[in-house]
């Protein structure tokens, strides 16, 4: 790298620290705040139904309005919408701290999915226009912190909820928030694609698109959340999945007939962008929906205590972290596409080492597996990248509530599909086996199709 360039990267890091900690922080509240139910269950006296709507009403209006934020950054600027949604966020994070019932709770959490949907399309965005080695750098910063985030959640959330109180699983989200805002507003730059859109006429806002793409997402992030808890042909999940059809299909109708639709449909015809966004929602079906069920894997059948299990997945963040500054440098050896299918095919044999467990198994068998599925998963950030760099920088903000909504839906997606092969199965430590080596080839796929799409 010449010195010029390394320089660059210096300058950028302010900016990649920005992506990476807002990436982070609205990752980490999707699991957090598991592990803190009962205790919130205890102080505020939640019935079973109210409470998880704190875990899932986060999750609701982060993926419903991720799209919308995504398009907002485009029209009005990434910094402003990044700003703003940080904001909302903090703001948000505080009244859930300091709630004393549970329906403030809920709507709080509400608000902080709302925030959240602003932020993380505006956090990729801003690395759009970066020279291409930073570009690489600032997103494989972006995706690692996001991947440790749902791997150190539910040991945050338990540690706080043991060692402190409930409320901190939220109130530690303020100090970081105002903090974020702070360097944001000075790393960040001020210019974007807002003013350029302005004068090509392209700040018209799709209502239509907007009102149908919350429908969609929001509708099928609850069919999929609650899906099981309820039954699949349950009235109101049927109801759920029948609003996101019609929401789906208003959605397209409204893109074709919008003077400036809110996404482009012509970018699925960019090869490695859809490659990308496909590789990326087989890696997230996997390795989400596996996540999910491992905690009540290692305690149930290999008898790890709780804050054991909870362990479990540091050395899996660890890695990421550590090898992710790596990936930019095998990625110009080997190629992006080389470089994220290989990371696919070393998640997906981790996978099928975790599928070999059994009973009375301890960490010498266990760590193979989380490690190998960490120095993968690390080797996949070129993805991220690969679809930035494929759009214009006035399209960055729609390309990345694309791609984060995929990883969003994607992990819901993997934890129903691997629930019904665990359900289907009868013996639980069966059907998680079973439903592993369903994962890891759904992550192999995703291998091939970065091969022939992403150069």
């Amino acid at each position: 790298m010449s010195l010029t360039a390394t320089l660059a990267q210096r300058r950028a890091w302010p900016l990649f620290l920005v992506t990476g900690l807002a990436g982070f922080m609205t990752t980490l509240d999707n699991t957090v705040v598991t592990v803190a139910l009962p205790s919130i269950q205890r102080d505020l006296g939640a019935r079973l139904s109210a409470l998880e709507w704190v875990a899932t009403g986060y999750i609701l209006t982060f993926a419903g309005l991720m799209l919308a934020g995504g398009r907002l950054a485009d029209v009005h600027g990434h910094r402003r919408v990044l700003l703003a949604g940080l904001g909302v966020f903090t703001a948000a994070s505080l009244g859930a701290g300091l709630a004393g019932s549970v329906p403030v709770l809920v709507a709080a959490r509400l608000v902080q999915g709302a925030g959240a949907a602003l932020i993380l399309p505006a956090t990729l965005a801003v690395l759009a226009g970066r020279e291409e080695r930073e570009r690489s750098m600032g997103v494989a910063v972006w995706m690692a912190s996001g991947a440790a985030a749902l791997a150190l959640g539910p040991v945050a959330g338990g540690y706080l909820s043991q060692h402190a109180h409930w409320s901190w699983v939220f109130l530690v989200n303020v100090p970081m928030g105002v903090a974020i805002m702070g360097l944001a507003a000075i790393a960040v730059p001020a210019g974007g694609p807002a003013a350029t859109a302005s004068r090509a006429g392209g700040r018209d806002l799709d209502l239509p698109g907007v009102a149908a793409s919350v429908a969609f997402l929001a509708a099928g992030t609850f069919a999929l959340t609650h899906g099981g808890e309820y039954g699949w042909s349950s009235p109101v999940v049927v109801a759920a999945l029948v609003v996101c059809a019609i929401g789906g299909i208003a959605f397209v109708l409204a893109e074709r007939r919008a003077r400036a639709p809110m996404v482009d449909q012509g970018l699925f015809k960019v090869r490695s962008f859809a490659g990308g966004v496909v590789a990326q929602v087989l890696w997230g079906l996997g390795v989400n929906g596996v996540f999910f069920y491992t905690a009540i894997f290692l305690q149930g059948v290999l008898g790890f205590t709780p804050t054991a299990s909870g362990l479990a997945f540091v050395p899996l963040a660890l890695l990421v972290v550590l090898v992710t500054p790596l990936a930019p440098a095998v990625e110009r050896r080997l190629g992006a596409g080389r470089t994220v299918a290989a990371g696919l095919v070393l998640v997906a044999g981790g996978m099928a080492l975790a599928a070999m467990l059994e009973a009375g198994d301890g960490w010498g068998r266990l760590l193979p597996a989380v490690c190998a599925i960490g120095v993968g998963s690390a080797l996949t950030m070129p993805l991220g990248s690969a679809v930035l760099g494929a759009v214009p920088e006035s399209r960055a903000g729609v390309a990345g509530g694309i791609f984060s909504v995929s990883r969003e839906i994607s992990g819901l997606f993997g934890i129903a599909v691997v629930g019904l092969v665990v359900h289907a199965a009868g013996d639980f430590a069966l059907g998680y086996a079973t439903g592993l080596l369903v994962a890891a080839a759904l992550v192999l796929t995703g291998a091939l199709v970065s091969l022939a799409t992403i150069p």
